[in-house]
């Protein structure tokens, strides 16, 4: 398995890669991954240009680390093949395809980076897929869009299409939203991928941002797609452990370590009851810390 399949990713901040002015140096603001957009941000007569600037950014920045993912155009138009190879030859790390809605749509797009990373000489494996899920019939097809391909890391909402589908819009409040939200999530747990959170584009309501990426976090997100740098922090702070929640999970990996050996089963840590049902949940939340480089313990 590509080891980058389960790597940190809390932000992922939208780019046309077509503007040099914004795909030079977006590292500076240390999102976890950018996604480089060839489809939406890109009208439909400057695809080529898009695509040579995409290529040269992909070649020529050193972007620290940051995880390059690289959004093709849909799959009914004559653009997303060629998107494949160019992003596949100049290194990107992942594609994300548009408007999934079936386990097809993903094995189409693996088909073709198969073939680029054969053309280009890239190892076999490490381009890997993500997918948007932007319709009704894309929600109810979560589960086997996730299962569809092992370079598949992880699924999207895009709350515009999938709201207009639904014949309603964005509110703010997420009430609209919610169905999607819990659909995916679910999906994605009981695949083993991520799942990632749509846009908010309200950059004059924080608050209403931080409360949109609070309920996200509780609902079991890995992560929210954002549009400008100022809404980094935000969720690197929601969804970075703190350091109480830190010192806890270690009380219980070592409270369960030590009993489980002892044949105790249930016990208490700082007063709550503990079963061995919280060891993977305590280790998930040591791991993230020490993904999120906040972690000085020694589990």
């Amino acid at each position: 398995m590509n080891p980058n399949k389960k790597r940190l990713r809390r932000t992922m901040m939208f780019l046309n890669a077509q503007k040099p002015g914004l795909i030079k140096d977006p590292y500076i603001y240390k999102p976890d991954s950018i996604m480089l957009d060839l489809e939406d941000a890109v009208a439909e007569n400057q695809k080529d240009a898009a695509r040579f600037s995409l290529y040269h950014a992909l070649q020529e920045i050193d972007y620290h680390g940051v995880e390059r993912v690289v959004r093709i155009n849909g799959l009914d138009t004559p653009y997303w093949k060629e998107d494949i190879r160019c992003s596949v030859a100049g290194g990107c790390d992942a594609i994300r395809i548009p408007k999934t809605e079936c386990a097809n749509d993903v094995k189409m797009v693996e088909k073709i980076i198969d073939s680029a990373e054969k053309e280009f000489g890239r190892p076999n494996g490490s381009v890997l897929i993500m997918a948007a899920i932007e319709s009704a019939r894309g929600v109810m097809k979560a589960l086997e869009i996730c299962e569809a391909s092992d370079r598949l890391f992880g699924i999207a909402l895009s709350g515009g299409d999938y709201t207009k589908d639904l014949q309603t819009h964005i509110t703010g409040t997420g009430i609209e939203l919610m169905g999607a939200r819990q659909n995916l999530i679910i999906a994605a747990r009981a695949a083993g991928v991520q799942c990632f959170d749509t846009v908010y584009t309200d950059l004059n309501n924080m608050d209403g941002f931080r409360q949109d990426v609070h309920n996200i976090h509780l609902m079991g997100f890995d992560g929210k797609s954002i549009i400008n740098p100022r809404q980094i922090s935000i969720v690197h702070e929601i969804f970075t452990p703190s350091e109480k929640d830190i010192i806890f999970a270690e009380k219980v990996v070592r409270e369960i370590d030590t009993k489980k050996a002892q044949g105790i089963g249930v016990f208490t840590v700082d007063g709550k009851m503990i079963d061995i049902a919280f060891y993977d949940g305590a280790k998930r939340t040591i791991e993230l810390a020490k993904a999120s480089g906040v972690y000085k313990g020694d589990l």
